[in-house]
This record gives structure tokens, C-alpha cells and sequence, in this order.
């Protein structure tokens, strides 16, 4: 190799050391609602205006309640939804930008692990079928290849003996396995990334744990960036290292796992902790639910703050009237509110 083919390779590894994994540039994914077909009436704003970025390597959790625009975020990022404005970048690629190859590229290096997993299963294929379709599909074609990668991914999700499930199908698989087997399918590529969308909400309690232990455990093994989205705070701290709090297609508060979870800042994500049940009996008088009222409609938003209409700390003439921008509460912790405005601590 040539030195400067070598000086040139020693600046790419460096640069990919430091930039970000995935980063999403204000970004909005809007759906069109349309009368009788042809009449347009509005615009679902499911993702509207967000912005972070994921390092290499980690493990970040989205949540917020449901339909706040989560799994349309996932899915924007996956390519399956085209972004109406705003961008999403994946090593320094514009996703919107890429040619037919590099998006063919860039689906072999993001997996996604489904929130259903019967249906997310093909029912007339077994298990072997289901993890070779990537690889065929990728290029891979030598059989002796293929066998090897199947058998290895089975291992890595503990679906062991592999030759003991190869040939069984969905239905004959339980609720733990068949997410074994969308993980590996998720895996059998090697993907950069993982976007895992509400990966045990389906399951049985005593399997969830099981099933978040090993995609946490196979993360760290293979250094994989995980994208977690969840409407369950209670499992983040034990699975996550940042969070991004959604409400109403928009972020509203970020911060390291531990620093969210101890000092929330956010009125919404204040709520959000103070809604989760408590086992200890001491506790059950300091249960609260959810402010009330619903989450506004993604087609006609409130004005302002989108949180504001069920705010405890709702301040008329200004989080009615003016958008929060996110505010620096600390080193990594941001929230998007007015009560953090300088001169209005």
C-alpha cells in the first residue's frame, strides 16, 4: 500500500472515531391526510423538528407515550419513511442523498428487531430459511457461508443447540424464541446499528428482562449503536446510557440515563416518573397519573409548548404563544421549556 492510500485510511479511522454514528438534522416526517382519496385536509406531523445525534457504541432510549411519533422516528431512520424536511446522517452518508447501491449498503448495516415478533416472522418459512433470506438477498450465496453465519447469530441469541430450531417454524416456536429469532435475523448481517422498536412490550414479564439482558449483553459484545424505543421508563436505567424524552413528534428533554431518571427537568418527563408504579407499599399515596387531558392531535398541534394544555407549570402569554427552544440545564442534560429561559430559574 502506498503511503498516501495509508495516510488516507488512518484519516478516515480517525474520522469515523469521532463523528457520530447516526445524526438527525431537524428533521420531519409529515403524512398526508386526504378526503375521499384526492382532498387533502392536513398533514400528520408524527415527527416534527428533532434533532440529536448517537455516538458509536451506545445505547440510547427514545420514550414517550404512545403515538408521540417513536416508531415513525425509527422508521425514518431505517429509510422506510422518506423524511418531509431535515435530514438523517449515518457515517457522514445523507440518507435521502444515497444512490440505489448505498442505500442497498446501508440496509445491510442497520438492523431492525420489530415490536411483534409472530408477525414479523414469515409463517411458512423455518428458522433457517428466515436468517438466510438477508444473506442471499446481500450477496451472500456459498451455502458453507451461509450455514457457518446462521449457526454463529443462533449462538449469539442463545437459540441453542442451533440444529435443534433450524428447521421448526414460527408458530411452533414460543413468544421469547420467536424474538430470539428477529434478533438474529436483525444480527446476520453485522449491521453498525440496531434499531430495536418496543422489543418486549409483546412478550410475557418473564421474558422481557431475559430478552433486554441479551440485546444489552450482545451490544456491548459486538460494540453495536442501539437505538431502544420504548414507552417504559421503568426498564431504561438498567438498559440505556442516554434518553430522549418524545412528546407530540418532538423532543423534549435529554440527558445522560442516570442524570434523567434522578433530576428530571422536563414538567412531561416529571409526570412521566411520577406515573410509574412503585411495588413498595410506603409508596402507593405518592402514585400520580398523567396530567389530564390526552396528547394533543398530531394534525392540529396546540400553539407553543405542545405540553402546555396539561402542564402543571403552564405560564399564560408565553408557553401558550412562543415554541420552547431546548434549554441547557447541565453538561449532556437539555430541556425544551420555558422554565428554563435565563433570568427565569
Amino acid at each position: 500500500m502506498s503511503k498516501t492510500n495509508s495516510n488516507s485510511d488512518q484519516s478516515r479511522e480517525s474520522l469515523e472515531a469521532v463523528s457520530p454514528a447516526l445524526s438527525v438534522r431537524d428533521l420531519r416526517t409529515w403524512f398526508e391526510i386526504r378526503r375521499l382519496g384526492f382532498i387533502k385536509i392536513g398533514n400528520v406531523r408524527a415527527v416534527d423538528g428533532m434533532s440529536f445525534e448517537l455516538r458509536r457504541g451506545e445505547s440510547a432510549a427514545f420514550v414517550g407515550e404512545s403515538g408521540c411519533g417513536k416508531s415513525s422516528l425509527a422508521r425514518t431512520i431505517l429509510g422506510l419513511y422518506r423524511p418531509t424536511e431535515g435530514s438523517v446522517w449515518f457515517d457522514n452518508l445523507n440518507l435521502a442523498a444515497m444512490t440505489r447501491r448505498q442505500l442497498h449498503e446501508y440496509r445491510a448495516r442497520v438492523g431492525y428487531v420489530q415490536q411483534d415478533p409472530y408477525g414479523a416472522l414469515p409463517p411458512f418459512m423455518n428458522v433457517r430459511r428466515i436468517l438466510r433470506e438477508p444473506l442471499i438477498v446481500h450477496g451472500i450465496r456459498s451455502r458453507k457461508e451461509q450455514e457457518k453465519r446462521i449457526s454463529e447469530v443462533m449462538e449469539e441469541v442463545r437459540l441453542t443447540p442451533p440444529s435443534a430450531f433450524m428447521g421448526k417454524f414460527p408458530h411452533m416456536l414460543s413468544g421469547g424464541q420467536q424474538q430470539r429469532v428477529v434478533i438474529a435475523r436483525a444480527l446476520i448481517l453485522r449491521p453498525a446499528l440496531i434499531v430495536a422498536d418496543e422489543p418486549v412490550s409483546m412478550l410475557d414479564a418473564s421474558v422481557r428482562v431475559e430478552v433486554l439482558n441479551l440485546l444489552r449483553n450482545i451490544q456491548n459484545e459486538l460494540g453495536l449503536t442501539l437505538a431502544y424505543i420504548t414507552h417504559d421508563l421503568s426498564t431504561v436505567r438498567y438498559f440505556a446510557e442516554r434518553i430522549f424524552v418524545i412528546y407530540a413528534g418532538q423532543i423534549v428533554e435529554q440527558a445522560e440515563v442516570n442524570d434523567l431518571l434522578d433530576r428530571p427537568s422536563h414538567p412531561y418527563t416529571q409526570a412521566l416518573l411520577a406515573a410509574l408504579p412503585d411495588p413498595e407499599p410506603e409508596n402507593a399515596e405518592k402514585f400520580r397519573e398523567l396530567p389530564a387531558g390526552e396528547p394533543p392531535s398530531l394534525m392540529r398541534p396546540p400553539s407553543g409548548c405542545r405540553f402546555h394544555p396539561r402542564c402543571p407549570s403552564f405560564m399564560p402569554k408565553l408557553c401558550d404563544q412562543k415554541e420552547p427552544p431546548s434549554f441547557s440545564i447541565d453538561e449532556d442534560h437539555s430541556a425544551a421549556c420555558w422554565l428554563y429561559k435565563k433570568g427565569e430559574l
